[in-house]
């Protein structure tokens, strides 16, 4: 017998698309001899039946052996924080746009519940970025971050003045509009726009990539995961920036306070197909290998 007996389901919240998936999951799952647990804001939750559980996002895992996410990589990404305390493995449907973690296409549900409860699946772990803020009067945190955590100014027509160390080694002076720390799941997101490297998934290191920098020498670097960054903001008393993880949880920081972040204790837990390919990833999202698209009307 599989040994994930009780999953749970999230659809992204408000999107209507995602919850004929919802129940077709429901329906397999079902069939399998599975529990079920569906998100109480999930899109067409009254259509699942009344065969099932319901729980908050943030407990959900708690009572789950697996969480199958559908949605797109935001969703994955917020489910991932809610339930980074379980450690409990994620799979993803893609019903999003760009689908970097969510791997799974609508029509492939059925063949790859068969194949994961035959135990023909891959499991990957990942790296997870925490931070906080410390200061004189205040500190704040930890915050999780499955992608990146990044320092931008609230005021958006000037730029920040900041340092940045590592542990106790000072790196360098900043004037730039932000700076990112990515882990390698994140260097495919905000810090590849940024210029930054693509970091394999499994190594354990972060990126650290200035936004826009007002010196065009200073540039990303990769650094271990073991180590602290450190991004201590400068300037006059009222100047005040936002640090944001995943690009969807934020808080205050000001001048004089330090931002670390690190690796967290905890782990990102992916299941994959069996045909999982990183690369394949990389190439089909990125467009890699393909040559120039000519317009056949000019010619």
């Amino acid at each position: 017998m599989s040994e994930f007996r009780t999953v749970g389901l999230i659809g992204r919240r408000g999107d209507t698309r995602v919850a004929p998936t919802l129940l077709r999951l429901c329906e397999i799952l079902h069939a399998h001899g599975r529990r079920v647990v569906v998100e109480t804001e999930a899109p067409g939750l009254e259509a699942c039946g009344a065969h099932v559980e319901r729980s908050a996002r943030e407990t959900m895992a708690g009572r789950c052996d697996l969480v199958i996410v559908v949605g797109g990589d935001g969703t994955l990404l917020s489910a991932a924080r809610a339930g980074s305390t379980w450690g409990v493995p994620i799979l993803g449907v893609n019903q999003g746009r760009l689908g970097f973690m969510v791997d799974v296409a609508p029509r492939e549900i059925d063949d790859m519940l068969t194949a994961l409860f035959a135990g023909e699946y891959l499991r990957e772990e990942r790296l997870l970025l925490q931070a906080r803020i410390r200061g004189a009067e205040r500190e704040a945190g930890p915050f999780l971050a499955i992608n990146d955590v990044v320092i931008r100014n609230q005021a958006a027509i000037r730029m920040l003045e900041f340092e940045t160390w590592l542990d106790d080694e000072f790196i360098s002076q900043h004037r730039a509009d932000g700076f990112i720390v990515s882990s390698p799941t994140g260097s495919t997101a905000y810090a590849l726009s940024g210029g930054g490297p693509v970091l394999h998934p499994s190594l354990e290191a972060m990126a650290l990539v200035p936004i826009c920098p007002h010196t065009l020498s200073d540039r990303p670097i990769v650094v271990g995961a073991r180590q602290t960054v450190r991004i201590v903001l400068r300037g006059p008393a009222a100047t005040l920036a936002m640090c944001t993880c995943d690009g969807q949880n934020s808080t205050p920081l000001r001048s004089g306070e330090a931002l670390e972040v690190g690796a967290a204790d905890s782990r990102l837990r992916l299941i994959h197909p069996k045909n999982y390919s990183y690369f394949n990833i990389l190439r089909n999202k990125l467009h890699w290998g393909r040559g120039p698209q000519l317009n056949p009307e000019a010619s």
